[in-house]
């Protein structure tokens, strides 16, 4: 209420106003007896009555109380939105977003000179995270718009310092999924750059690659275009290798705000690690994409990795079989796999048993192949293995690998009918670093 803010003598308001009326009674009654044109009186007897009013309403002490703050006692924060969003072009005409942001804060700084009178004057830009910022730099360069973390950073930072507010300068793309606790934070201004229209725009949105380790077979790319504000038109879509030459193409329609699905497929000319761009263009009044909001997600980079073979195959068989012979009959003639079998002909037997020649220690199913004295040749408490397609006298001596070095040099294991007891518990330990360290590929099949 005004009165008792305005005036502070409250307790003379009874006495003031019957005194102020019984002066207003004995002045009317007064110019009523006196002579004299009725005008005159009247305009008399109206500057009397506000003289008494006058003067009834300074004994009640007329007071008015402005608390003005202390001149840079209270914090002022500025936050200057900096990711790359701003670099949209709207479809009216204005400059970027980060052009019209860069002439709010750089150019035309005069409602901040304003500010930095009255209070601490703090400037900050964001994009993941809060930086303190004098804005003359200023470039919209970062990859996110974290507006939620970034206040949330402010009311952390600055908690029980006095803060008169806070004036948010963005285009409002919020990335941050993290909400805004308004509870511990001041008044929040919020300024926003560019236009509500959604601007013509070219986008690939997903990009992902299918391929194996073979070289015969091809490798393929899929994208997910995105259009807006290009319906009915013909989309370029290019596939460009990492020495800008084009490598196919291929044109697609405009139909509305839909996923336009693209795929390549081809062969890589060399093996080995290779870029690859996908880039997306409208028709040919478009070529310099002056009709869209921004270049930056026109174009996305993928990576192939065909690797070098021949790519090989540890076969371990608990017994001969068929599968095994017509398996690598099969890949006699294929230049890209290497298959190594290791073939179980024999269990391990009893030291015991057999003994038909006096000292020998040989198992006797090696007998006339001429190493009795070959160190290779099985005793008779291991099994009787058989190397096929080994690289040198050295692989695979001990029978199946006990260490990564020897395991990791294959790419994929085959284990064909062979019971559990076949391996150690450190071998058996092995196979499974072999899958999920060494990324190989694992076959298991069954038998008797």
């Amino acid at each position: 209420m005004i009165f008792p803010d305005f005036f502070h003598a409250t307790d003379w308001a009874l006495s003031v106003a019957l005194l102020v009326g019984l002066s207003l009674v004995v002045m009317l009654w007064s110019y009523t007896r006196a002579s004299g044109p009725r005008r005159w009186r009247l305009v008399c007897a109206l500057c009397k009555a506000l003289a008494v009013a006058l003067l009834g309403s300074f004994l009640l002490e007329p007071m008015r109380v402005i608390e003005i703050p202390r001149t840079g006692a209270n914090l002022f924060l500025v936050l200057a939105d900096s990711s790359r969003s701003l670099q949209v072009r709207d479809d009216d005409g204005r400059p970027s977003r980060e052009e019209q942001l860069r002439n709010a804060i750089v150019n035309r700084k005069n409602w901040q000179e304003r500010l930095d009178e009255s209070f601490e004057l703090r400037r900050y830009t964001f994009d993941r995270q809060l930086d303190s910022s004098e804005f003359a730099m200023f470039s919209a360069e970062g990859n996110s718009t974290a507006i939620a973390r970034s206040l949330n950073s402010i009311a952390s930072r600055f908690r029980g310092r006095p803060i008169a507010g806070i004036i948010v300068l963005t285009d409002g793309n919020d990335t941050d999924p993290v909400d805004i606790d308004f509870a511990g934070l001041p008044s929040v201004y919020p300024v926003v750059v560019g236009s509500d229209r959604l601007a013509n725009d070219l986008s690939i949105s997903r990009i992902a690659v299918t391929q194996t380790n073979f070289e015969a077979a091809p490798v393929t790319i899929n994208a997910d275009i995105e259009a807006t504000g290009f319906d009915g038109q013909t989309l370029t879509v290019e596939l460009i290798n990492g020495q800008a030459n084009v490598v196919a193409s291929q044109s697609i329609v405009s139909t509305g705000p839909q996923v336009l699905p693209v795929r390549f497929q081809f062969h890589p000319e060399k093996p080995g690690v290779s870029d690859f761009r996908v880039r997306v263009r409208g028709g040919d009044g478009n070529r310099d994409g002056s009709r869209e909001a921004t270049l930056a997600n026109n174009e996305r980079s993928v990576v192939v990795d065909r690797a070098r073979g021949p790519y090989r195959v540890l076969y371990v068989s608990g017994r001969p079989n068929w599968e095994f012979k017509f398996l690598r009959r099969a890949l006699q003639l294929d230049d890209e796999v290497d298959l190594v079998g290791l073939i179980r002909i024999a269990r391990k037997e009893p030291k015991f048993t057999f003994r038909s020649r006096r000292d020998e220690r040989t198992n006797p199913l090696f007998r006339g192949f001429g190493n009795e004295e070959d160190e290779e040749a099985r005793q008779y408490n291991e099994p009787v293995l058989v190397r096929m397609g080994t690289r040198d006298a050295a692989e695979l001596r001990e029978g199946f690998p006990s260490t990564a070095e020897e395991l990791f040099q294959y790419q994929a294991i085959v284990l064909d009918d062979v019971e559990a007891a076949f391996f150690t518990q450190e071998q058996m330990s092995l196979i499974e670093e072999f899958v999920s360290r060494r990324g190989g590929g694992f076959l298991m099949l069954g038998g008797q």
